[in-house]
């Protein structure tokens, strides 16, 4: 036994159907396409999102809103996940580089600190954006708020 010997099970292969070759194959006349119509024809293609006719849902439904493209999208870390990490990476000084080494953010992304949970200890924070309550909290358990 060997490579050249190998050859699919009886039954499990198919030979294709070899259409418009003549009355005598079976599939010859119209080439199992039916009569008439577009879809007989060569070159045939249907529209993306063609209904038979029908008003497509694409042009039934209404277009609203918009896309500001001036908007900042910011990955918010609260600042009981913020004692974690400070006891995790066994430092008081949290950072946006902090964080992408540690794979907490990624490349491009801006971090904002927000107001959850409670600080045990003074934390360093350097971050893009701070809330209120995050901010007065770190400063009253004697941490430093920087924004990038």
């Amino acid at each position: 036994m060997d490579l050249s010997n190998l050859k699919p099970a009886l039954g499990a292969t198919k030979s294709r159907k070899r259409i418009g070759r003549g009355q005598g194959s079976g599939y010859g006349g119209t080439s199992t396409r039916g009569h008439k119509g577009a879809k007989s024809r060569s070159g045939y293609s249907r529209k993306v999102g063609f209904e038979g006719g029908q008003m497509p849902l694409y042009r039934l439904v209404p277009k609203f809103g918009f896309k500001n493209i001036n908007r900042v999208e910011y990955i918010g870390i609260n600042l009981d996940t913020l004692e974690q990490m400070s006891e995790k990476f066994n430092t008081n000084d949290i950072t946006v580089d902090l964080l992408k080494e540690n794979c907490v953010i990624s490349r491009n992304e801006k971090v904002k600190v927000l107001g959850r949970g409670e600080l045990t200890k003074a934390i360093n924070v350097t971050v893009n954006a701070i809330s209120k309550n995050a901010k007065a909290a770190i400063e009253s358990k004697g941490g430093v708020v920087t924004v990038i």
